[in-house]
């Protein structure tokens, strides 16, 4: 499989104060991969740092063919298109409906004919079983659906790698399920999914690698949960 992430000896800071250290990491495309551990443990700055937003302050840190320790301000861009980001708030524009939502994405990334636009954007919200939904508003969505929409939007230009923080953090737990499922089939599907959570109950029902965060270090856990 593709090597997506590759970290070696990387640490990473905060106004010069450690947030980890000896970060080693590689991640490969199709795996799901949990990020676990106490609030202000350091997994939101990890995926940080994967997309620029907090600079490698040393070791070896490839992303998705990116020298992140080399990175360039101007290729910035080009490389956060090559991912797609999940929020726990969803963050969706409350001033427009669904299809618009999608359509401020594309219209920001290059994409030029609106018709072809409207489409891509059809096809995606069917994956996500939003198709029925395109006119309604960010406020008559339930969470679920909001959230639905925020993965859409993630695999608009279609990533490598889709980050997600804390997705199911704002929704009970059935909706959290539905959602775990579809994160989890895009992963099958042969997309990289990092993700943060503190629900230790969806290693258990959707298997996959899980890293623990602690004293400011990275570890991989001993064994797969079957």
């Amino acid at each position: 499989m593709s090597l997506l992430i590759d970290y070696k000896d990387v640490e990473i800071r905060h106004r010069e104060q450690v947030v980890l250290h000896d970060v080693n990491l590689q991640v490969s495309a199709g795996e799901f991969v949990y990020l676990l551990g106490r609030v202000g443990c350091g997994k939101s700055t990890l995926m940080k740092s994967f997309y620029a937003e907090v600079p490698v302050y040393s070791g070896s840190a490839q992303f998705l063919g990116y020298d992140l320790c080399q990175i360039k301000r101007k290729q910035i861009p080009f490389l956060r298109r090559k991912i797609g980001i999940v929020f726990q708030d969803f963050q969706l524009l409350p001033d427009r409906n669904v299809e618009d939502n999608l359509m401020f994405v594309l219209k920001a990334t290059g994409w030029k004919d609106k018709n072809l636009m409207k489409t891509h954007v059809a096809d995606i919200l069917s994956q996500v079983g939003m198709a029925d939904k395109a006119y309604k508003m960010p406020y008559h969505l339930s969470g679920g659906e909001q959230q639905r929409v925020a993965v859409a939007r993630a695999l608009l230009n279609s990533p490598d790698v889709i980050l997600a923080d804390e997705p199911t953090g704002n929704l009970d737990w059935e909706t959290g399920h539905d959602i775990m499922e579809l994160l989890y089939s895009i992963s099958k599907a042969g997309m990289a999914v990092v993700m943060s959570t503190h629900n230790l109950t969806w290693p258990e029902q959707f298997v996959g690698r899980k890293l623990l965060f602690s004293n400011s270090k990275v570890e991989e856990a001993a064994q797969q949960i079957n």
